[in-house]
């Protein structure tokens, strides 16, 4: 049974950096993808960006390119999402999940709301 666990949220100030991370177990990390998206109450939920656990290849929203960086350990079996230069529009519920596949760098992930596992979400609030 795939678990996940995001952890990490807190309220920062505008400017400031959090680290979120997301437990994972019960796959093999060769067969999934795990992305991180956010959720604003009354609208659609955004991906953010994601990692093969196959090779470690990731994709990003163009938007949060160069200020979010994606990483996994997996001999921790976490994911993480480091987020700098917090700004209150990131302000959102973070979920984490798992989506089957064969994902490398030849077959990238994605952010489609559709992965097949998901994890509570752990709130960040950016205050100006």
């Amino acid at each position: 049974e795939v678990q996940l666990q995001a952890s990490g949220g807190g309220l920062v100030q505008a400017g400031e950096s959090l680290r979120l991370s997301c437990a994972a177990s019960g796959f093999d990390w060769n067969e999934y993808a795990i992305g991180w998206f956010r959720q604003v109450p009354g609208k659609e939920r955004e991906g953010l960006s994601c990692i093969a656990g196959r090779d470690g290849s990731t994709h990003y929203l163009d938007s949060v390119k160069g200020r979010f960086t994606i990483s996994s350990d997996k001999a921790k079996n976490t994911v993480y999402l480091q987020m700098r230069n917090l700004k209150p529009e990131d302000t959102a519920e973070y979920y984490c999940a798992a989506d089957l596949g064969n994902y490398s760098s030849r077959w990238s992930c994605h952010l489609d709301n559709d992965y097949d596992d998901w994890g509570l979400g752990t709130q960040v609030t950016v205050s100006s």
